[in-house]
């Protein structure tokens, strides 16, 4: 099978895969894993998403360092193609999605369908492909640690990546008053679009001040629940619009910059801080996660959420899909579309 291998440790966006210089290399004759149990299901893959946490894992940033090789990867949606004899839950042709910490760069994925999920026959495979954990992250992260509520002011730094676009979203479902920070025109034309209460543009106007008079013009006491996969200076002048009582929900630092949260304003002000990594839910509460995605593709099939897809790649062009997240360029998702001439159909 076809697959995203990493050989070494290094940034990805340099050269073309498979180059000298370059840490992956898409491999032609990759080895079609085997079911690993008897509950053990085989899903070729349709689509997989990036997220950063992939970049960071080839640069050797993660927090998690698989050993070499490795296949990345993470969310991802497909068809299955075999199951184990004790596999209840699906069948082979079904549609599925679902999330791994490793191997979703590739044609076939193995997986136990505990953690597979059906995707609705109103979903595309692409859309679902780029749920788990962009809106997975942002769904967990509001719904179930800040616990918003209507009427709630979120303010949305880093809003038109693909966690902030879900977390805008999900804000807007739940019905707060949603603040969303971005920069570029098209970015900011896209987050008007989704019906987003204030949209800032970081190329142009000073956040704090933008806010203010925001919050002023609509007779808010200030922002409930900062949404922040950003990190450095941003986070620290966000701090000066949040309301007694608010909750900082810390998703990333793709600023590259991890901020200082002053212990003592946050005593006085009565802040909650959550740390929110999305992935350690699948060791310590895998029922959240499972109750999340289930009400996400729910959310997906009735038309409460919609994916914007900002760019869409093959294999070997994954050194231009994580340049895409670099360079920032991307607005929502980057995708990567396999390729299924290898097939496979049977049951094991």
């Amino acid at each position: 099978m076809e697959a995203l291998v990493c050989r070494k440790l290094g940034d990805p966006t340099a050269t073309k895969p498979g180059s000298p210089e370059s840490p992956v290399e898409v491999s032609k004759t990759h080895p079609i894993p085997s079911l690993s149990s008897d509950t053990a299901v085989r899903v070729r893959v349709t689509a997989t998403s990036l997220n950063f946490a992939n970049y960071l894992q080839i640069l050797g940033k993660y927090q998690e360092k698989p050993p070499l090789p490795f296949i990345p990867g993470s969310d991802y949606s497909g068809i299955v193609d075999s199951i184990g004899p004790a596999v209840t839950k699906f069948r082979v042709g079904d549609r599925v999605c679902s999330f791994a910490g490793l191997g979703s760069f590739a044609q076939f994925i193995v997986a136990d369908q505990s953690s597979m999920f059906p995707v609705p026959e109103r979903c595309d495979m692409v859309d679902a492909a780029a749920l788990p954990v962009a809106f997975g992250t942002s769904h967990v992260a509001l719904v179930h640690r800040a616990r918003l509520t209507s009427g709630q002011v979120l303010l949305v730094l880093g809003a038109a990546g693909g966690v902030g676009l879900a977390a805008v979203q999900i804000g807007k479902v739940c019905g707060a008053i949603v603040i969303a920070v971005a920069r570029g025109t098209e970015k900011i034309q896209l987050l008007k679009s989704m019906g987003v209460d204030h949209v800032v543009d970081l190329g142009t106007e000073n956040v704090i001040s933008s806010v203010k008079e925001f919050i002023k013009t609509r007779k808010l006491r200030g922002v409930d629940v900062l949404y922040d996969p950003v990190g450095g200076k941003l986070t620290k002048e966000s701090m000066k619009v949040l309301n007694w009582g608010a909750q900082i929900l810390v998703i990333g630092f793709a600023s590259g910059e991890i901020p200082v949260i002053p212990a003592n304003i946050a005593l006085v002000k009565n802040w909650t801080v959550h740390g929110l990594y999305w992935g350690s839910y699948s060791v310590h509460q895998p029922s959240v996660l499972e109750d999340s995605i289930k009400e996400l593709l729910s959310w997906l099939s009735r038309g409460l959420i919609t994916i914007h897809i900002s760019h869409t790649y093959s294999l070997s062009q994954a050194n231009l899909a994580f340049g895409d997240l670099k360079d920032r360029k991307a607005i929502g998702k980057v995708m990567i579309a396999l390729d299924h001439k290898t097939g496979l159909s049977s049951k094991l």
